[in-house]
């Protein structure tokens, strides 16, 4: 089934968003790619397939929801206490100090191609910092929609996590990836 004008809520029903993260530094070995997930998030998608620059998606994020789904790489396993030091990590004021600023949200301020292969431009804001970012998606006409962005984490004043006295660090940059696996609307046609 094809995706047709209309307005279409998003969420962790119908989509997973993920952040993944990699290694820099000398001791890049030690530590972990991971693959973090945003539990509690939503948004709105409005289509308008014939006029993509008259489409929109918004999207906001629960900065305490961020759950380490996966660990690769490393000298050794990821376990549940890594998981649980990584999240208290996410909450601390130096990364996104969850407790002043509760959300990340996307807004959509211009949106090209067809969905099968779009490009999405809009401001996203994090720590109460607002820069533009590009979302590149494709679809594969049956409502199966992916996509990704490349942030920068430093333009929005997180410090990346290091440790080892600096030996070993998060990169810089993360990519931010989504997944629509259902999509129904709640209105037709505009």
């Amino acid at each position: 089934m094809a995706l047709t004008d209309g307005t279409y809520p998003l969420g962790p029903s119908a989509a997973r968003l993920l952040i993944k993260t990699g290694r820099a530094g000398l001791g890049r070995r030690a530590g972990h790619d991971l693959t973090i997930e945003a539990v509690r998030w939503s948004g709105e998608a409005v289509l308008v397939i014939g006029e993509p620059d008259r489409s929109s998606v918004s999207v906001t994020v629960e900065t305490g929801s961020l759950t380490v789904r996966d660990g690769t790489g490393g000298l050794k396993a990821l376990t549940d206490a890594d998981r649980a030091e990584i999240k208290r990590t996410l909450e601390d004021k130096a990364l996104l100090h969850t407790a002043e600023h509760p959300t990340i949200t996307f807004r959509s301020t211009h949106v090209t191609g067809t969905p099968q292969s779009f490009e999405i431009t809009g401001d996203l804001t994090i720590k109460g910092r607002t820069h533009p970012v590009t979302v590149y998606g494709k679809g594969n006409g049956d409502r199966l929609l992916r996509g990704w962005a490349t942030i920068t984490q430093s333009t929005w004043g997180i410090k990346a996590y290091t440790a080892f006295l600096g030996a070993l660090r998060l990169a810089d940059e993360v990519r931010v990836e989504f997944e629509v696996t259902r999509l129904e609307p709640v209105d037709g046609p505009r």
